[in-house]
């Protein structure tokens, strides 16, 4: 794809950016102009990441950072770090950090259903607000953050309460956030995915996955890019009356 300066001189953080969906939004973002602070628990694996990433214009740099972003901690010393790095603070954000601990809802432990609302929901909202924060404090209004749901979230799937959960918790905390972030001209969106192929789904069987295919009309899982596609949309001005939805790219 050649590439674009939709996102000439912005600074965006993807978390999750050490593979499938978030490597596809880092190196979308990267072609679009923006330069990224790729975010992952594996840092060998965002360092893996950033060795893919498009460097087209002069001020574009990008840099890997590792995080818990289940840990507020640990969000805090990486948005030091980011603006230590960059002297700004991340104006686009994607939330693309997930985790699944799948199990039927009768024997689903304690522990899986809080790791995965952990992940997935909490580290969604520490990213969201410390972006928010860091965008608020230097006086200078207007981003956009993006956050990823699930249509599981909305729809249900057997053997997922704990990723439902927590995927339908992120649409409505990117809901509430995008009504009260709209005063500072910080827009909140949700991107739902639906079966996409990635290291995750690498885990269930073939004959589920063909089962999956089966049911979806265009006859075929997603793929990454097609979720990075629409989070470069959301993160550009193309979207700049866009706030407070959930689109789904299923």
């Amino acid at each position: 794809m050649a590439a674009s300066s939709r996102l000439k001189s912005t600074l965006a953080l993807v978390t999750g950016g050490g593979s499938g969906i978030g490597r596809a939004v880092c190196q979308r973002l990267s072609r679009e102009g923006a330069s990224v602070a790729v975010v992952d628990v594996n840092i060998n694996s965002a360092n893996d990441t950033l060795q893919t990433l498009s460097s087209n214009l002069p001020e574009q740099e990008h840099a890997a950072f590792t995080a818990d972003v289940s840990q507020a901690g640990s969000v805090s010393a990486l948005m030091e770090q980011i603006q230590s790095r960059f002297s700004a603070p991340p104006r686009v954000a994607v939330s693309s950090a997930g985790i699944t601990r799948d199990e039927f809802l009768l024997r689903l432990s304690e522990e899986a259903f809080d790791s995965v609302l952990s992940v997935n929901l909490k580290g969604t909202f520490l990213i969201t607000q410390a972006v928010a924060r860091a965008i608020i404090a230097t006086g200078q209004n207007g981003g956009s953050i993006v956050n990823i749901g699930s249509i599981v979230g909305k729809v249900g799937n057997l053997g997922q309460a704990n990723y439902a959960a927590s995927k339908a918790g992120v649409e409505g905390f990117t809901r509430t956030a995008a009504k009260e972030l709209a005063k500072f001209d910080i827009r909140c969106n949700t991107v739902l995915p639906g079966f996409i192929a990635t290291p995750m789904t690498d885990k269930v069987p073939q004959k589920v996955l063909d089962k999956f295919a089966d049911l979806i009309p265009l006859g075929r899982l997603g793929q990454p890019e097609d979720i990075a596609d629409v989070c470069a949309f959301l993160a550009s001005n193309d979207s700049r009356y866009i706030t407070g939805t959930s689109i789904e790219v299923t």
